[in-house]
């Protein structure tokens, strides 16, 4: 069966049984707590704890994946950054007995798996949560022998919460031929930030089955890289290093994943994972003699394969290669030389957190690429060291910036308030007129005018120039409040407040909110009413690296 007819039939079985189909959802969550998307379950977070479901009680997806955690996995068999989780959920619908049944019936019937390649986990309890007897139980009378249902503990068979805290619970998994295929998830508790569990009034149901390694064993492959799904673009790398090839394969489509939702190479969260697996793909790139520009075919065919199920992946071909192209050329200059220096520093039998920082400082080397590196070549990395380094570097950074702001004038200090409302307001009318993928990357206020980095992949036309100009101007003209509250960071961020330095931000935060336009965490100082600003004018639009634009604004 073919990887597109598997995703097919899972979604068709579910459908014929009462399930509503529910799209995916972002690899960009909405829980401030996560970086990405890492489980089907997260966008129906809120229905396992009592908020009526738009869809129903019982829902399956499709759902687009992104783990971190199994970067350093990657070239095994069967461990992807990117994944499509295909998943069936009940909240409240059904639970253990009919979950387990549907979970059968579809493996063993509609897959064509026969019971003799099975084995079956279920959690074998603790001190906090009894043993899973029912689960068991219902697995024997579905034909499994005793002797194929193995008890596990906690750090296998309990599952959740996906972030600080949520709804969780002891789980039973399918394993094919040693390989674990389909996980279903009994959510019974909710586990709080202190570890508590207490349990849920309604009980729910949170499968999750990676499309990539259901197609490795109905395929009867020995690996995922071996399915349809990656073999018409990882026959175009050579086999003389297969961890290389794994990983450059799985990276690139982790990568063009990734640029789609609007993330670009950065120094900072979701964009550092990305710049970490784009870079750790050209340094293997390197290992295989690869030509320069290797990336972009690859990432054409990866479009290819699924543009038919995330059309926006073709949609924003142009832009994702792009940003591929920017970064493998910013890239390449530095590699050859770093890799030098990196050699210099391993000959003293370790690498020092200062030598560390300096790979990435000033050659552009994640840490992981450094730590990758060196346990090819049996020494350690100082990672305390490299944290405490990078931390000094932000500290000096900031009194800096404190410097540099200190000792205005009043007229200075209401003229940059000012300048703090615009910025918000070129923010929003960017995100308006480009999109959504617009972040911000840095911003400089002076008492004159405003300078505004932003995530974007290619120059702006003279008529976005404007759009967004006469957008900001539109804003100033209909004299809006700009409101002023103070709360925690987490409730600032499910209120849709906008936070791109989420690291830097204390716990009690303060939003400046525009009504219907802008709202955004900021500790500047700002004017009460838009109308304050006068005419706002975009003196300049220019490239600040690669993937981010800068604009440069006055106030007249």
């Amino acid at each position: 069966m073919t990887f597109a007819k598997l995703r097919r039939d899972f979604l068709a079985f579910f459908e014929k049984r009462g399930h509503k189909i529910v799209p995916s959802s972002s690899l960009m969550p909405t829980d401030p707590s996560v970086l990405f998307t890492s489980a089907g379950m997260q966008q129906f977070k809120p229905y396992y704890l009592g908020e009526k479901s738009p869809y129903g009680l019982n829902v399956a997806t499709c759902q687009k994946c992104f783990r971190t955690s199994d970067i350093e996995e990657v070239g095994d068999e069967s461990h992807l950054t990117f994944l499509e989780m295909l998943g069936n959920f009940s909240f409240g619908g059904y639970f253990k007995k009919e979950a387990i049944k549907l979970a059968f019936e579809l493996v063993n019937s509609t897959f064509q798996i026969p019971k003799s390649k099975m084995t079956i986990t279920v959690f074998g309890g603790d001190k906090e949560v009894p043993e899973d007897k029912e689960s068991a139980e219902i697995w024997k009378k579905l034909g499994i022998p005793e002797e194929k249902i193995k008890k596990c503990g906690r750090e296998d068979n309990f599952w959740g919460p996906t972030g600080e805290e949520g709804p969780c619970g002891p789980t039973t998994e399918i394993h094919i031929n040693g390989i674990e295929v389909w996980n279903l998830v009994f959510n019974e508790f909710y586990q709080n930030k202190n570890k508590k569990l207490t349990p849920l009034e309604q009980k729910g149901v949170d499968t999750g089955m990676g499309l990539e390694r259901l197609a490795m064993v109905a395929q009867n492959k020995p690996s995922v890289f071996e399915t349809d799904l990656f073999e018409p673009f990882i026959r175009e790398l050579p086999e003389t290093n297969i961890k290389a090839r794994r990983i450059i394969a799985d990276h690139i489509r982790g990568s063009v994943f990734l640029i789609s939702e609007g993330i670009l190479p950065s120094n900072v969260e979701q964009g550092y994972i990305l710049r970490r697996i784009l870079r750790r793909t050209i340094r293997y790139g390197k290992l295989l003699n690869l030509v320069k520009q290797f990336l972009i075919p690859l990432a054409q065919r990866v479009i290819e394969i699924y543009k038919d199920i995330y059309p926006e992946l073709k949609s924003k071909e142009a832009d994702i290669l792009t940003v591929i192209q920017n970064e493998e050329e910013k890239f390449e200059k530095t590699l050859e030389i770093g890799i030098k220096q990196f050699g210099k520093v391993a000959l003293r039998g370790a690498i020092s957190g200062k030598d560390a920082f300096h790979l990435f400082d000033t050659y552009g080397f994640p840490l992981e690429l450094t730590q990758e590196l060196a346990k090819e070549k049996g020494i350690k990395v100082d990672t305390e060291g490299f944290k405490a380094a990078f931390e000094k570097h932000r500290e000096i950074s900031r009194a800096g910036v404190e410097k540099k702001f200190g000792g205005v004038g009043k007229g200075a200090t209401i003229e940059a308030a000012k300048l703090h409302t615009a910025t918000h307001l070129l923010h929003a009318a960017l995100r308006e007129v480009l999109g959504e993928h617009v972040q911000q990357m840095g911003s400089d206020i002076t008492s004159q005018r405003l300078r505004f980095d932003f995530s974007h992949p290619v120059k702006m036309t003279q008529e976005q120039v404007k759009k967004v100009e006469d957008l900001v101007n539109q804003k100033i003209r209909e004299d809006l409040e700009v409101k002023k509250e103070e709360t925690d960071y987490q409730t600032a961020v499910k209120s849709g407040a906008l936070a791109f330095f989420k690291d830097k931000y204390p716990g009690k935060v303060t939003v400046y909110s525009i009504r219907g336009f802008s709202k955004e965490i900021c500790a500047g100082p700002h004017a009460k009413k838009t109308g304050e600003l006068s005419h706002f004018r975009i003196i300049k639009e220019e490239s600040s690296g690669s993937g981010v634009r800068r604009i440069r604004a006055i106030l007249k």
